[in-house]
């Protein structure tokens, strides 16, 4: 009869108690820095394709082109990286690109300028519109000079 007790409490404790339903993850709040793959594929194809991610995911997204001797680009993108700027740009997607490596293909999609960095707004063909921003200063003060033409940008009504 004991060991008909014991059983009966192992079994007892043995039951786990109800898991409460997984919460659904909120959307992330943060800047996002998504690298362009470096290939042949046309810029205006990549960028379409992230604008309809950036759409589906509630996000405004700006085409990006840097390179890695531009030290306002530099500051930017470790600013972004840091979390620096999200309180700023809570709902930023950046679809960066490689001045450089990929100049050819964005020239093809309207995306040079004078000067880097270059912050534009793509148009629903997958090209650079002209509502943008190019260039900035060196130094330390870089980020604080890009914000709030950047927010500038974005306030902007969309091509």
């Amino acid at each position: 009869m004991r060991w008909l007790l014991c059983a009966a409490l192992v079994l007892a404790a043995c039951d786990d108690p109800p898991k409460p339903a997984p919460e659904k993850a909120a959307p992330a709040r943060h800047v996002e820095i998504v690298s362009a793959p470096g290939s042949s594929e046309e810029a205006t194809a990549v960028i379409q394709r992230e604008a309809a991610k950036a759409k589906t995911d509630g996000k405004s997204l700006l085409v990006y082109v840097g390179a890695p001797w531009c030290e306002p680009c530099q500051r930017f993108h470790q600013a972004a990286a840091r979390g620096d700027l999200d309180q700023a740009f809570p709902e930023l997607r950046l679809l960066e690109f490689d001045h450089d490596r990929d100049e050819a293909r964005l020239e093809r999609a309207g995306c040079i300028s004078r000067l880097i960095p270059l912050f534009a707004k793509p148009d629903a063909q997958g090209r650079c519109s002209d509502v943008r921003m190019e260039g900035s200063i060196k130094g330390p003060g870089a980020v604080a000079e890009i914000t709030p033409r950047l927010a500038r940008l974005l306030a902007t009504a969309s091509p």
